[in-house]
């Protein structure tokens, strides 16, 4: 059995008072005789275990703690946490929580597109849409897009193309939703003008 410097420092004090197993015994013996790290710790713990176990230990001068402690104590600076500190450091805190309240809500972090192209979009890709995706990529795309050149492609709705981490084509999405809007359009007057036809 091999022992390491942290299992004989861990197991120091068990072994000086003999309560460690005989083969655990050993294997301390042989790694002790090989490593003076471990033989400084030793003799350090048998040491300081040796001092406090007499019963002849130097006791310190009746009243000496109470001095020790009032001169720590004049050593040591004015008190602390006075009235005046605590409201500064409160009305600093007010102030910069409000300054952060003040700075996220204005449009300066949330400047508003001046671009209609920069504008959000109004229409969306429907979620139960067929498109295909390639597993060697990152997009999805309308089926019959131009841009698809992976051979190995599956199609599946765009919902589970979403949480599956891929990203609309931004080539034949655009196309689809123009189309898709376009057609609305017109059946929504081909609509209105049956409607004004009766």
């Amino acid at each position: 059995m091999v022992v390491t410097c942290e299992e004989v420092w861990r197991e120091i004090s068990n072994y000086l008072d003999g309560e460690v197993a005989p083969a655990f015994r050993t294997a301390i013996d042989t790694h002790l005789q090989g490593c003076q790290r471990c033989q400084a710790v030793l003799n350090g713990t048998r040491n300081v275990i040796g001092l406090f176990g007499e019963e002849n230990m130097i006791q310190p001068p009746l009243g000496y703690s109470q001095r020790l402690r009032r001169r720590l104590e004049q050593s040591l600076p004015g008190k602390r946490g006075t009235a005046f500190g605590w409201l500064v450091a409160a009305v600093a805190t007010v102030l910069l929580v409000g300054s952060f309240e003040v700075a996220n809500s204005s449009s300066f972090f949330h400047p508003t597109p001046r671009s209609k192209l920069a504008q959000p979009a109004t229409s969306s890709v429907p979620p139960e849409m067929m498109v295909v995706v390639s597993d060697e990529g990152k997009t999805f795309h309308a089926p019959g897009c131009t841009f698809l050149h992976d051979k190995k492609l599956r199609t599946i709705t765009v919902s589970e193309a979403q949480r599956e981490g891929y990203a609309p084509c931004v080539r034949c999405m655009k196309k689809y939703l123009t189309e898709r809007a376009d057609a609305q359009s017109a059946s929504s007057e081909e609509a209105e003008s049956l409607t004004a036809e009766e």
